[in-house]
């Protein structure tokens, strides 16, 4: 979700009109990922590093973040999606976290798709708090050192549950991960979308989905080989 700002700037306008428009490319790329079949969607909403914005900004963007979960309560429950939260919540606003959680409990028997917004979060911030987890069970005695594995190790981070993606998309033509699901997101096919966020569309995500679906996915294997390493 890169190009909020410079959409604005482009325009005239103040950055937190990119935001906001931002809004309307979340609600199509959603509806169209729940109607295609996606069962998992991931959008890198607000960084840990983001909190060094403007103060204005960064109430802003709380203030619109707020907003959006409660507008958008309707089309969730009614397109049975499931919103969770990836992150450190903990450090989001009182009230913004409150209504996070109600969103969260109101639409937790979604069953189409889960929507995770990823909040306050960072990949290397992820890691780290993981290991330290471990950590503290392997020093409780809780987990011997030899036990820990990677399955330990995903079982340690923000959502355990969430499964690998298989493709990220980046906007605004960046060309880097920017601290996003750098553990999940090893194997994933990457798609780099010039598109500015606000101008992104479902159009746009059947681009990336096609591109995609035409790339062969081996994992360090030879194709055709069966699971023999490529090495």
């Amino acid at each position: 979700m890169d190009g909020n700002g410079r959409w604005a700037q482009r325009h005239g306008w103040r950055r937190i009109r990119g935001h906001e428009s931002g809004v309307e490319a979340v609600r199509d790329t959603v509806e169209a990922a729940a109607e295609w079949g996606i069962e998992h969607l991931t959008l890198y909403s607000f960084s840990i590093e983001n909190w060094q914005r403007p103060r204005s900004e960064v109430n802003a963007l709380m203030a619109l973040l707020r907003r959006f979960l409660v507008e958008e309560r309707p089309t969730l429950l009614d397109n049975g999606i499931r919103l969770r939260a990836l992150g450190r919540v903990q450090d989001l606003p009182a009230d913004a976290a409150e209504v996070l959680r109600e969103t969260e409990a109101l639409t937790a028997a979604g069953d189409r798709m889960t929507l995770r917004l990823a909040l306050s979060y960072g990949g290397r911030r992820e890691l780290v708090e993981a290991a330290r987890r471990l950590a503290e069970r392997v020093a409780a005695g809780e987990l011997a050192p030899a036990e820990v594995d990677e399955a330990a190790f995903a079982g340690a981070l923000y959502d355990p549950e969430m499964p690998d993606p298989d493709l990220v998309i980046r906007t605004a033509g960046e060309q880097r991960l920017s601290n996003f699901l750098l553990w999940q997101a090893s194997y994933a096919e990457l798609h780099f979308a010039p598109e500015l966020w606000p101008d992104f569309r479902r159009r746009h995500l059947l681009r990336a989905l096609r591109d995609y679906h035409g790339r062969e996915r081996r994992f360090g294997r030879v194709p055709g080989a069966g699971s023999a390493d490529s090495n």
